[in-house]
């Protein structure tokens, strides 16, 4: 697929899981618990098809995940979703993939009545060009706890708000 061509973004089949394996471990920024995370994410929506906890969609190449994200509605909330997951092959980059996938997610949220998106991230250097996709995509740092993942690791909370904020 060159940088022009559109990309095809489709639902998640049982296919995927190990190229999504290799995708997400090819990235070199999630570690292992992420990593183990990330699958049993995607293991929640193969093995229960009728979950609404988690939704994953696939940017796909010729038969093949090149990318993928995950994204569920926050319990409690009315119209807020988390984004659990955004990641695109490394070969892969630079292409528009993750774009087209947080753009997707965005369309899914509006869809369904959402209002917001929230990622939570690190603030650790390995994540710095993650932090800086979502900006570019139009998310804010709503928040920051130091120390959250480890000493001198904090959680960095995006995110994009779909509507105007009430009030204002």
């Amino acid at each position: 697929m060159s940088g022009t061509s559109p990309t095809v973004i489709r639902p998640l089949r049982r296919a995927d899981r190990e190229q999504l394996q290799r995708l997400v471990e090819a990235t070199g920024v999630f570690s292992p618990a992420e990593i183990a995370i990330a699958l049993e994410l995607i293991d929640a929506v193969l093995d229960k098809p009728g979950q609404k906890d988690y939704c994953i969609a696939v940017s796909d190449e010729d038969g093949s995940p090149v990318g993928y994200y995950c994204l569920g509605p926050t319990p409690g909330t009315s119209g807020t979703y988390d984004l659990y997951w955004i990641a695109v092959a490394p070969s892969h980059h630079g292409r528009g993939i993750g774009s087209a996938l947080d753009a997707h997610a965005e369309a899914l949220v509006r869809s369904s009545g959402g209002r917001l998106i929230v990622a939570e991230t690190s603030s650790t250097p390995r994540y710095d060009a993650t932090r800086a996709f979502y900006h570019r995509r139009g998310y804010a740092e709503l928040s920051r706890i130091r120390d959250y993942y480890s000493a001198g690791d904090d959680l960095v909370v995006l995110g994009k708000y779909l509507v105007p904020l009430h009030g204002g």
